[in-house]
C-alpha cells in the first residue's frame, strides 16, 4: 500500500480571503478576478436558473474543478473550469456556470 500526501500551510497569522460577485450582460466569456493573492481554494456559485457551482482546490490542474449542477450531480471537469494565477483566478466558459446575465458569487482563500 502506498500513501501519497501533499500539503502546504501558511503560518496561523497569515490568511487571505476574498469574496465577491460578478454578472455580465454581454456575451459570456472567460474572465479574471483579481484578488491580490494566489488562491489555494476557489468556489464559484451561479445563483440563477442553472444553479451550478464549481470548486477548485490547490493541486488541481488549470481549468479543472469539481462541478455540481442543479440536479445535484457532481463531476470533475478538466476544461473551462478555474485557473489560478499569482494575483487571482480565471473562471472559464463552462456553460452551466458562466452564463450571460446570471449572477455569480465567489470565494477565494489563499
Amino acid at each position: 500500500m502506498t500513501i501519497t500526501q501533499d500539503q502546504s500551510m501558511h503560518p496561523a497569522s497569515v490568511a487571505n480571503i476574498a469574496v465577491g460577485s460578478y454578472i455580465d450582460t454581454g456575451t459570456a466569456a472567460a474572465f479574471k478576478i483579481t484578488t491580490g493573492f494566489q488562491p489555494r481554494y476557489v468556489k464559484v456559485v451561479n445563483v440563477a436558473a442553472t444553479g451550478s457551482q464549481v470548486e477548485w482546490f490547490e493541486g488541481m490542474d488549470d481549468a479543472y474543478g469539481m462541478k455540481r449542477v442543479a440536479a445535484g450531480d457532481m463531476t470533475l471537469i478538466t476544461s473551462l473550469g478555474i485557473t489560478v494565477a499569482a494575483d487571482g483566478f480565471t473562471i472559464g466558459l463552462d456553460t452551466d456556470l458562466n452564463v450571460t446575465s446570471e449572477q455569480l458569487y465567489w470565494i477565494a482563500i489563499g
